[in-house]
């Protein structure tokens, strides 16, 4: 069985960064590691800052990729959420926070 992933709702970039940090330090493997903005640009430069990952093909399956390019942002984002195993009412409840400009630090153990 799939552990749920466990979120970090932090309000910016340096938050991030420092949540990510700390689960380095905690012995947390860096490809358990995403992080997620309500844009997905924004998505890629705290990936790319932060040394983290974005939750992409991999995670989420080809059928799932490809749907979500006919999807809106917000469904788009939960299904992302939902790809990596986190319950669909929690993923709604994660992308209000996005909407709120809040940024997501989830931690996947498998």
């Amino acid at each position: 069985m799939q552990q749920t992933p466990n979120v970090q709702i932090v309000t910016t970039a340096m938050d991030a960064l420092h949540a990510v940090r700390d689960l380095n330090r905690r012995g947390f493997r860096q490809d358990n590691i995403y992080v997620m903005a309500h844009d997905r640009d924004e998505t890629k430069t705290l990936a790319d800052a932060t040394d983290a990952n974005e939750i992409g093909m991999a995670e989420e399956g080809a059928f799932t990729s490809m749907a979500n390019v006919f999807r809106s942002r917000g469904d788009e984002i939960r299904a992302k959420l939902q790809a990596i195993g986190i319950p669909e009412s929690e993923a709604e409840r994660y992308e209000e926070e996005l909407d709120q400009g809040r940024l997501l630090v989830i931690t996947n153990v498998q």
